[in-house]
């Protein structure tokens, strides 16, 4: 059985579908997998345990001495992305109704979802499309993967009043410090970067499983569908502030336009945020499965905006560096 290269086919399949697996168990069959012991422990309430270990895994992949290539391209991505998710995050909390929610969206899942960017993705078109230098901003642009920037923008809205959670200096560190290992073994040995790399991607599926042992498959009939227009945001907004600001710049322009994604490994963040402030517990199943809704979406979609964008280019006469790049997009 080709289990893995069918998920692989599927987009964010290695997250959605394990996710989809648990929520249907939960709705149909909550105590199947309640039984205790390292099964319970695994399948159920190992969420936090594996998120708090692929955060580690992922900081591990933050090279602090590629910051100095390709720094400015890479800053000026990651603020344009990040800030456009925050207004739209700030608009969210603003015009959510009693629900806690506007136009059916989680507050914190437009946030988590349009700053958080699919590096796979973002590194396989820029490689089409862009050139070594655009590439290598993917360096900086691994700051956006979790919770971190997410709980920038909430502690800011917060701060303005916008938002009634607050994190505490004890909540910051207890998410981030994970992340922060990572990263400092990382720096310290490449062959740990590379040893924990693998580890990013092998625990997707297992806490995209336990984090839907928590969720009614309610939930993803009322959620799902709001998560894809989540995603439509996501490209069409993002992507293309990315665009007109790097055609601002004279930059290759479609180089801003890849970063119109959500990472699979942003799913996680609803739960990282939620363990890190109770308050925001309440939404946290929908949240999730609107984010998850939103890789799906963005996975397809944007590679399409993308070829509008270049065919588009190409008839005014632009013309692109083709590399030959051999990078997975990490779904």
């Amino acid at each position: 059985m080709k289990i893995k290269a069918t998920l692989d086919r599927i987009p964010g399949g290695m997250m959605v579908v394990p996710l989809l697996i648990a929520a249907l168990i939960n709705t149909f069959f909550p105590d199947l997998l309640r039984i205790g012991n390292f099964t319970q422990a695994l399948f159920v309430d190992g969420a936090s345990t594996l998120i708090a270990l692929f955060l580690l895994c992922t900081g591990a992949q933050i090279n602090v001495k590629s910051f100095g290539v390709s720094v400015g391209k890479g800053a000026t991505l990651l603020a344009t992305k990040w800030a456009v998710g925050a207004v739209f995050g700030l608009i969210a909390y603003l015009l959510a109704g009693d629900n806690g929610l506007w136009l059916g969206l989680a507050p914190i899942a437009v946030i988590a979802a349009m700053t958080n960017s699919n590096g796979g993705l973002f590194v396989a078109l820029v490689g089409q499309y862009g050139s070594k230098e655009d590439r290598a901003a993917y360096s900086l642009l691994a700051l956006n993967d979790g919770p971190f920037l997410t709980m920038i923008a909430l502690s800011i809205f917060g701060a303005m009043g916008f938002v009634d959670g607050m994190f505490s200096i004890t909540s910051f560190i207890s998410v981030l410090l994970p992340i922060a290992v990572g990263m400092v073994l990382g720096n310290l040995d490449e062959n740990m970067r590379t040893f924990l790399d693998k580890g990013s991607s092998m625990l997707i599926p297992f806490f995209a499983f336990a984090l839907g042992m928590g969720i009614d498959f309610g939930a993803i009939l009322e959620g799902g569908l709001a998560g894809i227009i989540l995603g439509l945001l996501t490209v069409f907004v993002t992507g293309s502030a990315g665009y007109f600001v790097f055609k601002a710049l004279k930059w290759n322009p479609i180089v801003g336009a890849a970063e119109g994604s959500t990472a699979g490994n942003a799913v996680a963040t609803p739960a990282a945020i939620a363990a890190a402030n109770a308050s925001f517990a309440s939404v946290v199943d929908i949240a999730t499965v609107q984010v998850a809704a939103s890789t799906v979406t963005t996975a397809i979609l944007l590679p399409i905006y993308v070829g509008f964008l270049v065919k588009r280019l190409e008839k005014k006469g632009y013309k692109f560096e083709q590399e030959d790049v051999q990078e997975e997009a990490n779904v």
